[in-house]
């Protein structure tokens, strides 16, 4: 090949379904913060976001109502619109040849659809998969943390207590703590919450989603359910208690492991220096350990308070916190598109 002549970087159409709310316009950002290769960019909504525009590479770009006779020339779509439109419309878009990375519950735990966390398991991903999921925003962060100490000792038993923001309910979920805290700072009648069953403000609530028979919440089954298909083992038991918390981004868990070999405190903590997309942030006696305004806006997972379990011989506790937008929506999303490149699956 000539000196003169340049290899073009192959680029790449992509539509993001559903981006005019929280996690749409993160994964628009994180298209652009991480310079994915594109060619053109297509954001998608409802009818509720006709003549909307989105900012995207400093150009306004104008939002297109979803409709099956605009699925064209497009590469790869990333959805964050709920499960009944991914339902709808990711086999449209699949049947067609495209990529589809689904960020709702629609596709989760089908047995044929990759569910993908790209520091966990990328070797799901094939070409001929086209939908692919994408997990539960508080499974994702703690299975990036597990990942290194199964490898290394395997785990037999996790515990997880989750401290989840507010954002991980939405807009409205980030209304009602901003409106109830305000009506209290001033005295005046807290307003009924939109979408919590009780108020946040100044409060926690042992609820996420709604119960299921065994008296866990369906956030807690999603943790238990995802966490054993991404780490493909079912033999590890696992149990899970979900809290709102009145926090606005990120968000926080207390996992207790059991090891299948023993492991000191200070080789996990090697292991999780070292791990992909980790931050071990580990010095207490200094007030140093994730938090949530830490974690805000960071594309990593933090992890401290590394310590031995004081009740089980082979146990261990640690602290993870992420960012619940980015790491647990919009980033793990865009991580999975560029593992389709990289791997030139697409």
């Amino acid at each position: 090949m000539s000196a003169n002549v340049t290899t073009q970087k192959k680029t790449y159409n992509v539509a993001v379904v559903g981006a005019t709310g929280a996690v749409g316009l993160e994964m628009v950002r994180m298209l652009e913060d991480r310079k994915f290769p594109i060619k053109t960019l297509k954001p998608f909504a409802s009818e509720r976001s006709h003549n909307k525009k989105i900012i995207f590479q400093g150009q306004e770009r104008p939002v297109l109502v979803l409709r099956p006779e605009l699925i064209k020339d497009i590469d790869i779509a990333i959805f964050s619109a709920g499960a009944t439109v991914s339902k709808q419309y990711a086999p449209l878009f699949s049947q067609q040849g495209i990529f589809v990375v689904d960020n709702s519950s629609a596709w989760r735990m089908e047995p044929e659809i990759p569910l993908v966390v790209p520091e966990v398991n990328p070797h799901v991903l094939s070409r001929d998969k086209k939908i692919i999921a994408n997990p539960n925003c508080s499974t994702i962060q703690m299975v990036v943390a597990l990942k290194p100490i199964q490898d290394a000792v395997g785990i037999s038993v996790i515990r997880v207590a989750t401290y989840q923001s507010v954002s991980g309910a939405g807009g409205k979920g980030i209304q009602d703590l901003e409106d109830q805290s305000k009506a209290w700072a001033e005295g005046k009648k807290i307003p009924i919450s939109q979408k919590n069953p009780h108020q946040i403000a100044f409060n926690l609530i042992p609820q996420i989603d709604i119960f299921t028979d065994n008296g866990y919440t369906k956030e807690e089954m999603k943790m238990v359910n995802e966490t054993q298909k991404i780490m493909e083992a079912t033999d590890i038991n696992i149990s899970a208690t979900c809290v709102r918390v009145p926090v606005f981004r990120s968000h926080s868990e207390a996992v207790w492991i059991e090891t299948k070999k023993n492991i000191t405190p200070e080789k996990v903590k090697a292991l999780l220096a070292s791990a992909p997309g980790v931050c071990l942030m580990d010095e207490p006696e200094k007030g140093i350990y994730p938090m949530p305004l830490k974690a805000e806006g960071q594309q990593i997972t933090f992890v401290g308070r590394v310590r031995k379990d004081l009740a089980s011989p082979n146990g261990i506790i640690f602290w993870v916190v992420s960012d619940n937008l980015l790491k647990g929506a919009a980033l793990n999303a865009v991580q999975i598109a560029e593992l389709l490149v990289e791997k030139k699956l697409i």
